[in-house]
């Protein structure tokens, strides 16, 4: 286990998917609202604090692409570390620019790269994280800071409103889900990570967090109002894991 350092009741933890910042490229309109929404909440009471955990996105999977197609042109066996560190790469990328959105006032403090190693204190009201290492999303990073800053909960925003109990693209009978336990939820997603996984929360992640009892709430990050309405602790539109 993790020591629990700097609990602050205040902080919130929010996975901040890649497909939020950088569907393709960065999303500038996104960013103005989420930025702009982030810093009012923010203002209203001194003890709110947020730590800002950003994924790969666009950039990771444009690099991964070429990364395979390149090694499948030269006949040479593709590398799931190599991918994972261009993806992990990306995350970095995505986070220094949310953090140069907040600016040093709210964000003094370096991009977090690693968990472990984290600040037992932080200036300013948002850290900002990125990818560690190979083998996991940046969903396994937030709830790593989660166990370390004593957090309960995990806002994790994509670009899907809800979980379903299949993939809609491809089963006509998938249905959204309002909640779902970690039991039923890991045993949907797997227990292997592989580079550029498209799940709803990793499988990594989730083992993690479903041993530490965390709640992790999806919900669909585009929608502003919404997040809004989940760090306000009303109704939303979204799907409860615990």
């Amino acid at each position: 286990m993790l020591k629990k350092e700097n609990k602050v009741e205040g902080t919130k933890i929010i996975s901040v998917g890649g497909s939020i910042i950088a569907p393709d490229q960065p999303s500038e309109t996104m960013l103005i609202e989420f930025v702009s929404m982030i810093t009012d909440w923010l203002s209203q009471d001194d003890s709110r604090r947020l730590i800002l955990i950003a994924g790969g996105g666009g950039p990771a999977r444009a690099y991964q692409a070429a990364f395979y197609h390149v090694m499948s042109g030269l006949g040479q066996e593709i590398s799931n570390m190599a991918a994972d560190w261009i993806g992990v790469a990306a995350t970095r990328l995505n986070a220094e620019l949310l953090r140069a959105c907040f600016g040093s006032e709210l964000a003094p403090e370096p991009v977090v790269t690693n968990p472990l190693e984290a600040p037992q204190s932080w200036r300013g009201k948002i850290l900002v994280a990125a990818g560690w290492k190979p083998g996991f999303s940046s969903d396994n990073d937030a709830v790593l800071l989660a166990e370390r800053y004593g957090a309960r909960q995990v806002i994790n925003l994509s670009n899907i409103e809800k979980i379903y109990t299949a993939d809609p693209k491809t089963d006509p009978t998938a249905t959204p889900l309002d909640s779902i336990s970690w039991v039923d939820f890991c045993q949907m997603v797997g227990s292997e990570w592989r580079p550029g996984l498209n799940a709803p929360f990793d499988p990594i992640a989730s083992k993690k967090a479903a041993t530490l009892g965390l709640t992790v709430i999806c919900a669909k990050g585009t929608d502003v109002k919404n997040t809004r309405a989940i760090l306000d602790g009303a109704a939303f539109v979204g799907t409860t894991i615990s």
